[in-house]
């Protein structure tokens, strides 16, 4: 089968499926919503802020406080659009379709992966925008410095956690299986690495932890973090890339 055939069956396939849909959409309004709550709470105890905490106190990164759930509902994207085919036993006709399963993965991935970044780039925007105006008198504006980079980088962000994910779960090949060990990983155990003192020189190059630091345009006063939003963001692209050649290694070496 030619590769555009693989590539326009894959993206029939993803669109039929109505948890894509409904996860996706869940994507958007988590983020936006929470982003926009945080931002307003944010407005309101502005002004009772000690010096310190005005200092650093980040108008555009306040803006995506809802990635950590919208992030989430993105995971759930990821692992159902491989291990769907799994767990329908799909698997063994598309397989039998297209033999070369390198072929067959990395255009389940790309198309998936344009869309999760059509879908993080609104979302990311959407949510500074809207984040922005609750913020009012203290908002930040597009075109300051570091902004638009952080504003681009979101949705970046978005589609390599929909990346990890797809990876992981064709090593898992198990819906249940990568759901509970993913939504564990980022939603509690990176955030408690991250946070505390004994590990938190490890847990800053986990790759939501690292991969965050691209939305962020003021640092922390006592930030000592070894890398910048670029260099966070190709950590993140480092775990990414481990975990789809882990997928393909795997979906080589087993049957269907």
């Amino acid at each position: 089968m030619a590769a555009t055939q693989v590539v326009r069956s894959e993206w029939t396939k993803i669109r039929s499926v109505a948890s894509t849909v409904w996860t996706l959409s869940l994507v958007v309004v988590v983020t936006v919503a929470l982003g926009m709550l945080i931002s307003a709470l944010s407005k309101n105890e502005f002004d009772s802020m000690g010096t310190q905490e005005r200092a650093e106190f980040d108008p555009t990164f306040i803006s995506f406080a809802g990635m950590s759930l919208g992030q989430l509902a993105m995971i759930v994207f990821g692992v159902l659009v491989v291990s769907n085919e799994y767990s329908t036993g799909m698997i063994r006709t598309s397989l039998a379709a297209v033999p070369q399963r390198g072929s067959f993965l990395f255009s389940k991935i790309a198309v998936a992966t344009a869309l999760a970044l059509l879908v993080g780039l609104v979302t990311s925007f959407a949510a500074f925008f809207l984040g922005q105006a609750m913020l009012g008198e203290h908002r930040a504006e597009i075109g300051d410095p570091g902004v638009l980079r952080a504003v681009f980088g979101g949705g970046l962000y978005m589609a390599l956690i929909a990346m990890f994910s797809m990876g992981v779960a064709t090593m898992l090949r198990s819906p249940m299986l990568s759901l509970g060990i993913l939504m564990p990983f980022f939603f509690l155990i990176s955030n408690i690495l991250g946070n505390v003192d004994a590990t938190k020189k490890v847990g800053r190059f986990l790759p939501d932890q690292a991969g965050s630091k691209i939305m962020q345009v003021v640092p922390p006063l006592d930030d000592d973090t070894p890398y910048g939003p670029w260099g966070g963001l190709g950590i993140m692209g480092l775990w990414v890339l481990a975990a789809l050649i882990g997928g393909y290694v795997l979906l080589k070496k087993r049957d269907a």
